[in-house]
């Protein structure tokens, strides 16, 4: 490899850490997929309590102060604390992937970008990952 092939594949390389860092610097991504899997969840799981628009009833609001109250903990927090809760009911009952899928959609609903990369279904992958406004 010559020289000047050796730097554009370094340069090459550079630029596509950062488009990816630049794409979700907070680490809170999730795909439009992601977010649309979670929507048909949150409705047969979690629309009766939080309301259809997240925006509360017999539970409190998934939106605005919601995000405020989380902001500077973390996904992994939060996602613990909803597999370990919800539904009311019927808590852990669904999958991890499913409670991921609902997560990505109240983040999506909350106007967090979606991104490249799906969200990941584990609390270990999400404890790094910090809710920020």
């Amino acid at each position: 490899m010559t020289r000047k092939h050796f730097v554009l594949s370094i340069s090459g390389a550079t630029l596509a850490a950062l488009c990816i860092a630049a794409a979700d610097p907070s680490g809170m991504s999730y795909t439009t997929a992601q977010a649309a899997r979670g929507r048909i969840a949150y409705a047969e799981h979690c629309a009766n309590c939080h309301g259809v628009t997240l925006a509360g009833g017999a539970a409190p609001t998934l939106t605005g102060a919601f995000w405020s109250s989380w902001n500077g903990r973390t996904l992994g927090e939060l996602f613990t604390l909803t597999r370990n809760s919800m539904p009311a009911d019927a808590p852990t009952s669904l999958s991890d992937q499913a409670y991921a899928d609902i997560l990505a959609y109240m983040l999506q609903k909350g106007g967090y970008p979606s991104g490249r990369a799906a969200l990941p279904a584990s609390t270990a992958s999400l404890a790094s990952r910090k809710i920020e406004r």
